[in-house]
């Protein structure tokens, strides 16, 4: 495993290589799942290394872990929140509204110089994608939304949906 230090030694980026080979062996496919599921993954570097009846793939992990918290397979990632991946959360359809919503964010983020999630979070994003949101009122019944990013943000977010809603998804209601 190499390290190497950034932003004062308060994190640290690090990668860890696998092998995983093309016949049997379910123990390395297992340890690298429980790899993934307990790290904050930057990156994946993956390569079949073709060697006949004993080739494999070849996979460097490029990871966050903090010196307070090493990364230790406790089944939680980065931070100690659980990570929730959208693009398994959400049907295909409803992550591409996401991630519009989401490069959304980012544009006004930078334009204000204020992290993404002063605007909205992604929990947020994702719950206007499934509740279908159109509407003032149905933002106003998102978790976190008050006024204040109602009136800072609200129209932008609302023409972004509206827009894909009537463009290619029925306004109907969440889909299950």
């Amino acid at each position: 495993m190499y390290k190497r230090c950034r932003n004062s030694g308060q994190i640290f980026i690090s990668f860890r290589f696998f092998q995983i080979p093309a016949r049997g062996e379910l123990t390395c496919e297992e340890e690298l799942n429980k790899f993934l599921r307990s790290h904050r993954v930057l990156s994946v570097d993956r390569r079949w290394v073709d060697q006949g009846e004993n080739s494999y793939w070849a996979l460097c992990i490029d990871f966050l872990e903090t010196p307070s918290a090493p990364s230790g397979g406790n089944g939680r990632s980065f931070g100690g929140k659980n990570k929730i991946d959208y693009r398994v959360a959400l049907s295909p359809e409803d992550f591409a509204v996401f991630a519009k919503l989401r490069d959304l964010r980012k544009d006004l983020a930078q334009q204000e110089a204020v992290p993404v999630y002063t605007v909205f979070t992604n929990e947020q994003l994702a719950q206007m994608v499934q509740t279908r949101a159109t509407t003032r009122a149905a933002l106003e019944k998102i978790t976190g939304v008050g006024d204040a990013r109602l009136e800072k943000y609200g129209e932008r977010f609302l023409a972004t949906l509206n827009n894909t809603w009537t463009g290619s998804h029925e306004a109907s209601g969440p889909t299950v």
